[in-house]
């Protein structure tokens, strides 16, 4: 049984996640916990996993990132990593939600949120059924649903393989379900004389 050769990466929390699927379904996988430098680490593991599983850049069919709802810097770290390496190799990126990689069964999926939050996603027949939603935490609520860091490469490609063939070719963007929280200065910037 042979298949594609995706690569997968994830940062969307305190970590760097990636991922080979080689071509008879092994997955080498690495990860690493930090709560920063995923920028500056992100290339160096993928060469070093790339390296480990066997294979090259030119032997990639297919990229896998994760889009979050997660820390929205390393999001955008794994995105736009993503998005270059697939413009450059002519390959497909496809883009996977945390819910996704969470999602084993019919109904709601829970991600941690800040604040005492949490994210809630709903599926059916395995396909999120409308919007994610941002809610408080309410005494008694069902547990949210971490995926324990060194398997996230793992669901990432699994989840990649089975969406390859129906990838409508659109590139991945960041999904978030609430707006920063940062909000845009009150006062205009200052003038800059020359």
């Amino acid at each position: 049984m042979t298949g594609p050769i995706i690569l997968g990466i994830d940062t969307s929390g305190h970590h760097c996640a990636v991922g080979v699927l080689s071509a008879d379904g092994h997955i080498t996988a690495r990860h690493e916990n930090m709560s920063k430098g995923q920028a500056e680490r992100l290339l160096p593991l993928t060469q070093e996993v790339l390296d480990q599983s066997g294979h090259t850049w030119s032997d990639l069919a297919a990229l896998a990132v994760g889009v979050g709802p997660g820390n929205f810097t390393g999001i955008r770290i794994a995105v736009s990593t993503i998005r270059g390496l697939s413009l450059g190799l002519g390959v497909p990126a496809i883009g996977i939600s945390s819910f996704e990689l969470r999602q084993i069964s019919d109904g709601p999926v829970y991600l941690p949120a800040p604040r005492n939050h949490r994210y809630q996603q709903l599926f059916k027949d395995g396909q999120p059924q409308g919007p994610a939603i941002h809610e408080a935490i309410a005494q008694g609520a069902p547990p949210v649903d971490p995926v324990p860091v060194d398997d996230i490469a793992h669901a990432l490609l699994q989840v990649a393989a089975h969406r390859l063939p129906f990838h409508d070719a659109a590139a991945p963007v960041p999904h978030y379900v609430k707006p920063p929280d940062a909000a845009p200065a009150r006062h205009a910037a200052p003038t800059i004389l020359p």
